[in-house]
């Protein structure tokens, strides 16, 4: 008889944390090896866990909607196979019975090696990024009394501290219902005074990948001065020349050419150029990225949108990008995506024309310096400037938009890139080969 340690797995390198979202199984429940225990959430994307052991689940040691750091024990298996039988299996957690005392900290919990030591002590990486998004020094945040173990700030103390400074204090309903959580789920509540709606409404609550997008978009408003620059691509030859391709392209590769590969192509032609806009900001500090790791806005069929990323697109030919694009887009649509698939990103692009938008003014993922939005290609009469005179022809055009952070990228920089970007896709070679 032995039990085995249900831990939160590491699902990417830069991932530390995951989001229970739902357990199937509940205590007592009978097992399966492989079969699935619970959903987690990384970020935007779902995962499921299957369970590391045949037996029944005696513990589950934290509640849905508890966010656990990677490597915690999260349930325990009680299985009839000798703990000796198991030892050659280094992916099983195996503890012999007696159990360890579930409410003891678990070295998962101290993020070793990926956190920062102060004056006051250890602070994870969730700790930090909460201080640095709400503007709170580290000399403030030393100040904030920890209950973790050793004393350490946890999430819900310094989400506690947040709520006290911007609202002077915290309602009695709010600690109240906060304390009656188990500690492991523990959050702030967003409890305000009944609101009172006029009229005939309906109130949806927004669902979990809807809240972060939104918190998401404010904290990029709020860290990223916004500049949109727009311009305007005749791109005729691009789509004569995919129209003609299209088939021979399908059949000799199995892929569908949409446009989104070759304005990817576009893209990364004029990084090259333009390295400053592969870059992010570290405080008075810019990185640029020798990467090329391009995001690309995928709308879900919830309705809700979210960036998988090619990486090394610029060592990715014609056919290369559309396979990675078609490949992430079915994943972002079946729900397959992995959490790794979208992070990493350097340089986002947002095909607004597929919904039919002529432009848009997209926000810049942070911590990126640039977005950029194509919009509907359509037939316009334009000027045309030939040898024998101006002429009016119809012609594919498009817009281009895109928005970029000011703080690095001044006015003439980013509609340079634009226009260069727009200037390789009016330029298309209708002889190229694929």
């Amino acid at each position: 008889m032995a039990i085995v340690d249900l831990v939160m797995p590491k699902m990417g390198e830069s991932i530390m944390e995951a989001t229970i979202l739902h357990w199937h199984k509940k205590e007592g429940d009978l097992v399966k090896e492989d079969e699935m225990v619970l959903e987690i959430a990384t970020d935007k994307v779902d995962t499921e866990v299957p369970s590391s052991a045949e037996g029944e689940i005696t513990e589950i040691l934290f509640l849905e909607n508890a966010v656990v750091p990677v490597g915690t024990v999260i349930a325990r298996i009680k299985t009839s196979t000798n703990a000796s039988s198991l030892e050659h299996n280094p992916t099983k957690s195996i503890t012999s019975l007696p159990e360890r005392n579930p409410t003891k900290e678990t070295p998962g919990m101290q993020y070793s090696g990926a956190g920062q030591q102060g004056n006051a002590g250890f602070y994870s990486p969730l700790v930090l990024t909460i201080a640095r998004n709400e503007g709170i020094s580290l000399s403030e945040l030393e100040n904030i009394p920890g209950t973790g173990n050793e004393g350490r700030v946890t999430k819900r103390d310094i989400l506690l501290y947040v709520a006290t400074k911007k609202h002077g204090t915290l309602t009695t309903r709010e600690v109240e219902i906060d304390q009656a959580l188990p500690k492991s789920s523990r959050q702030i509540s967003n409890i305000s005074s009944a609101a009172l709606y006029e009229g005939n409404v309906e109130i949806l609550e927004m669902d979990r990948m809807r809240r972060l997008i939104a918190e998401h978009m404010v904290r990029s408003k709020s860290t990223s001065p916004h500049v949109t620059s727009f311009a305007e691509a005749d791109v005729s030859s691009l789509v004569r020349w995919r129209e003609g391709i299209r088939k021979e392209f399908e059949k000799r590769e199995s892929e569908k050419l949409s446009f989104t590969p070759l304005f990817i192509e576009a893209i990364v032609k004029c990084i090259k150029k333009f390295p400053l806009m592969n870059s992010s900001v570290d405080g008075d500090r810019i990185i640029i990225k020798k990467d090329i790791n391009i995001g690309m806005a995928t709308a879900l069929p919830g309705g809700n949108l979210i960036v998988p990323v090619i990486r090394n697109a610029d060592q990715l030919n014609l056919v290369g990008l559309t396979r990675q694009v078609n490949a992430l887009a079915n994943s972002a649509r079946n729900g397959k995506l992995k959490p790794d698939d979208t992070q990493g990103g350097t340089f986002t692009i947002s095909n607004v024309g597929t919904f039919g938008s002529l432009m848009g003014t997209p926000i810049i993922n942070q911590p990126q310096v640039a977005i950029l939005a194509v919009g509907i290609i359509k037939k316009r009469p334009v000027v045309v400037e030939t040898p024998q005179g101006d002429s009016i022809a119809i012609r594919h055009m498009m817009y281009l938009s895109m928005s970029y952070d000011h703080r690095i990228i001044d006015g003439s920089l980013g509609s340079t890139f634009l226009s260069a970007v727009a200037a390789e896709l009016e330029h298309f070679n209708p002889e190229r080969e694929f």
